[in-house]
């Protein structure tokens, strides 16, 4: 099993343990994955066991949007033509590059990338499927999962390397960030760590860091989300940390104690509104602060 792989089989375990859906579909999810019989049972047994019970009820709060309108668009990519949601800023400080969950290139991400527009920054929802007919072309989001699990990274991080010169095409002269959730925050720490010189910052939500990575050739101010109670991807955070050291770049890593896996998601199940107020300020202070040469 791919390292890919293994990750977005271990996110289906955890929705399993967090009741999000049933064994199942879980069984399902992860046949389609590749991993079967003792292998997928194994895996949910120890999901289930490390599930711990919710402490407190869920908050509220009220949020007023006002996101940029966007539009789909397509441009040049390393193989094939490129699909993804665009949202211009009125005056934009900036770019940015938006990459999406193990769901795809859905409403919520297109939400986030207007919102992201609506402050300030240009941003370029890119659809890590486009080779494949986009995310929109899968039936649902096991089959989309299971689709991204077959792509080996390094096209992964060609199409990233490609949206960012379409981004900067499109916002001359202002500097160029990234963010991506979950899956998304995975390939953001790719990104950053392929000799890309182009990003002033750069933000991964709870993605775990890639085996041997490393920030050779990168400037790049880096923002690490995490939420305390997701043990699974934490467990990279050390890795994380060494490899920024050694950069010597300037980085935080940022953890919400009370919040899980994908809390910034307000579709979700796990949504923490409370950190996911908190942490849309501070990283919109990140990319601010961020040198603006590109």
């Amino acid at each position: 099993m791919t390292e890919i792989q293994r990750y977005l089989a271990e996110e289906v375990a955890e929705d399993l343990a967090d009741g999000i859906i049933n064994r199942r579909e879980a069984l399902r999810r992860l046949g389609l994955l590749g991993v079967t019989g003792a292998a997928a049972a194994g895996l949910l047994s120890a999901g289930t066991a490390a599930a711990e019970p919710e402490s407190g009820k869920r908050s509220s709060s009220e949020t007023s949007w006002a996101p940029v309108p966007r539009e789909s668009i397509t441009f040049p990519g390393p193989r094939v033509p490129l699909m993804a949601a665009w949202a211009p800023a009125a005056k934009p400080r900036g770019g940015l590059l938006v990459i999406h969950e193990n769901r795809g290139l859905n409403d919520h991400i297109r939400t986030v990338a207007g919102r992201f527009a609506a402050s300030g920054y240009s941003a370029l929802a890119l659809d890590l499927l486009s080779e494949e007919g986009g995310t929109g072309s899968f039936p649902g989001e096991a089959e989309v999962a299971a689709a991204l699990s077959r792509i080996p990274p390094d096209r992964f991080v060609a199409d990233m390397k490609a949206a960012l010169t379409e981004l900067k095409r499109r916002v001359r002269g202002k500097k160029l960030c990234a963010v991506g959730y979950c899956f998304g925050g995975n390939m953001v720490w790719r990104l950053l760590t392929s000799n890309e010189p182009r990003l002033a910052a750069g933000a991964a939500y709870y993605g775990p860091f890639p085996e041997g990575g490393t920030f050779a050739g990168s400037r790049a101010a880096v923002l690490g989300v995490y939420g305390g109670l997701d043990a699974r991807v934490n467990a990279t955070r050390p890795a994380a940390k060494a490899a920024l050291e050694a950069a010597r770049l300037k980085y935080e890593l940022l953890t919400f104690t009370e919040a899980d896996h994908a809390f910034f998601n307000d579709t979700g199940a796990r949504f923490n509104p409370h950190a996911a107020t908190e942490v849309w300020r501070r990283t919109l202070n990140w990319f601010d602060a961020a040198d603006t040469k590109t």
